[in-house]
């Protein structure tokens, strides 16, 4: 079992066992930073299992790393040493906002140059004809901010999905079997980055498979309610018209597609289970809640590759106030029921 920093004081709440489930979706992770950084202020939070994909697998993992070595206060100040570097890695990157979108104030990448010529070179060919020797910045980035040798005997669950190229079935790596060529697996979007290998197979972005993937928090954690951050919009009411806009939408449905069917899932079976004894029992129990912001849809697609520390701080401060809305509606929730109505998911079908 896992712990925020210290126990609870008298008089102030009882400690309650939370999971969280980390969505990806590129530089926005800067969002769930700011979720996480406000929720490790909490004494009351008791974090007993991560799950993440992509940038919300890059986020548990430094969480529960600085965790182990210094509680919230270590968990909090490593995201933002994270954060910090992927900033100034990005610094050398040619995906840089043109003149037009600095001037109009814009986040997007939409008319830069090199973002342009990379998404049409895309089409052409593959990272194995652009990246041939399969450079990855992220990877000095999480060697230098994780300790994975303290992360696989961590008290707090991670789990981190990826996608298997050979059979598009999902894995989950836990906490012994991560290493930075995991992490990177489950970010890997297979026409900018080579297919990651571990051991012997190929993987991609685990979003085409779990985003993130809610199963393990239900069968291997002690926790009862999961806390499920959310990044990539699910709904738009926009008119799409621009190929660039109705294929950004079509990343969006993808990316979500395998969440929603979980959770569709997840309340076909707390409907059904037993809820008595065993596995029956937790999932008849599971309590579930959803931190999000209409915001992110503003930003458009191609901003999830800006990862300038303006726009990074900007989705932070934004994380930190959506989560804040949500522990002022619905913290008292916690522990004692859902404040995400999953059997409106049935209705859908």
């Amino acid at each position: 079992m896992s712990s925020v920093d210290g126990e609870a004081a008298p008089g102030r709440r009882e400690p309650v066992l939370v999971d969280l489930a980390l969505q990806g979706g590129g530089s926005h992770g800067a969002f769930t930073w700011g979720v996480l950084d406000r929720l490790l202020e909490e004494p009351w939070i008791r974090i007993e299992a991560i799950s993440g994909t992509s940038a919300g697998a890059m986020n548990a993992a430094v969480l529960v790393d600085g965790f182990s070595r210094d509680g919230a206060s270590g968990a909090r100040a490593a995201l933002d040493a994270y954060w910090r570097r992927v900033s100034r890695a990005a610094a050398f990157s040619p995906l840089q906002r043109s003149p037009i979108e600095r001037m109009l104030g814009r986040w997007t990448l939409d008319t830069s140059p090199a973002y342009l010529a990379i998404d049409m070179m895309s089409r052409i060919f593959s990272p194995y004809d652009l990246n041939p020797t399969g450079f990855n910045p992220l990877r000095q980035v999480l060697a230098d901010s994780i300790d994975f040798g303290r992360l696989a005997s961590s008290p707090i669950k991670l789990f981190i999905t990826a996608t298997n190229v050979y059979t598009g079935r999902g894995r989950i790596f836990r906490n012994s079997q991560i290493t930075p060529e995991v992490l990177l697996a489950s970010a890997c979007l297979p026409t900018m980055f080579r297919a990651i290998e571990i051991e012997g197979e190929p993987y991609w972005d685990g979003g085409f498979a779990g985003n993130p993937t809610i199963t393990p928090l239900v069968r291997e954690s002690d926790a009862f309610d999961t806390i499920l951050v959310q990044i990539n919009p699910r709904e738009r009411r926009d008119k799409l018209r621009k190929a660039g806009d109705i294929l950004d939408r079509l990343n969006e449905i993808s990316f979500n597609a395998p969440l929603m069917k979980e959770l569709r899932m997840i309340a076909l079976l707390r409907q059904a289970a037993d809820p008595g004894t065993g596995e029956g029992a937790r999932w008849a129990r599971m309590r579930t809640h959803r931190i999000a912001s209409d915001r992110l849809a503003e930003f458009g697609a191609s901003s999830k590759l800006n990862a300038e520390w303006e726009f990074l701080a900007l989705l932070k401060e934004e994380g930190r106030k959506s989560a804040e809305a949500f522990l002022a509606s619905h913290g008292a929730d916690v522990g004692h029921r859902s404040s995400t109505d999953l059997d409106v998911l049935l209705q859908e079908c």
